[in-house]
């Protein structure tokens, strides 16, 4: 490993801990010394990242750092080309052309060198089954109500072919390899119930949000449901 390669390693540990990590266990993560661990913390620093701590007591990154020029690994860049490719193949059109427009952007600050690895990628998705899926028109809505806490207003058909409107709390949705899932908070149930996005008939976005964080709808879903959910940041 490079020390440019165990100085974007080192970054990703500290940004993975919320709290002070020991430099022994840091250490220990990247499998180096603690000298050589004392040296990269002070390149890092040196660079402009805000790394409080010291020996004996800890360390922690201030939020806001990125190596200049922005950095990868091989294995990133192959996950980073995968996902979109994945998201242009299998979501609906909006959200194709935002995945499109952060790889574009992602692109334009690496490196050449990297650039040349991201374009050269050769993992494929294939084509999706069964053609383009019903409900994906509703798919814009529905996130934009998840990422707002708003309520929606739906009428949603069962599989018997009944109808039902119902007022929803929207906080995940699952994509499924054949179907597109919504997972809400239901007020006629006074539960959480999932959707079918290809049984919802009319989705309506509501002026009025909901009174529960959707990050704790979800956490109680999770539990519900015994799914330990991935986080951007590990705690420590």
């Amino acid at each position: 490993m490079s020390r440019a390669e165990r100085l974007l390693e080192l970054l990703q540990c500290l940004r993975r801990h919320r709290y002070p990590v020991s430099g022994q266990a840091l250490a220990e993560e990247l499998n180096v010394s603690l000298r050589s661990l004392y040296r990269d913390i002070a390149s890092l620093r040196a660079q402009g990242a805000q790394i409080d701590g010291a020996a004996g007591l800890g360390y922690v990154l201030r939020p806001g750092f990125e190596l200049p020029p922005l950095m990868f690994s091989s294995g990133e860049l192959e996950a980073l080309m995968l996902g979109m490719r994945w998201v242009t193949r299998s979501t609906d059109p909006g959200h194709a052309s935002d995945a499109r427009n952060a790889l574009a952007r992602i692109r334009a600050v690496l490196p050449p060198g990297l650039r040349h690895e991201l374009d050269s990628c050769t993992l494929l998705i294939g084509p999706p089954t069964g053609g383009e899926r019903q409900g994906s028109e509703h798919l814009p809505v529905l996130r934009e109500a998840i990422r707002t806490q708003r309520k929606v207003l739906v009428t949603y058909q069962d599989e018997a072919g009944n109808q039902t409107q119902r007022l929803l709390w929207p906080f995940a949705l699952g994509y499924m390899e054949q179907a597109r899932l919504l997972v809400a908070w239901c007020e006629l149930r006074q539960a959480t119930r999932h959707f079918r996005a290809d049984r919802l008939l009319a989705v309506a976005l509501q002026a009025s949000s909901y009174p529960t964080a959707r990050r704790q709808l979800l956490n109680q879903w999770a539990r519900e449901q015994g799914i330990e959910l991935e986080s951007a940041a590990a705690e420590n």
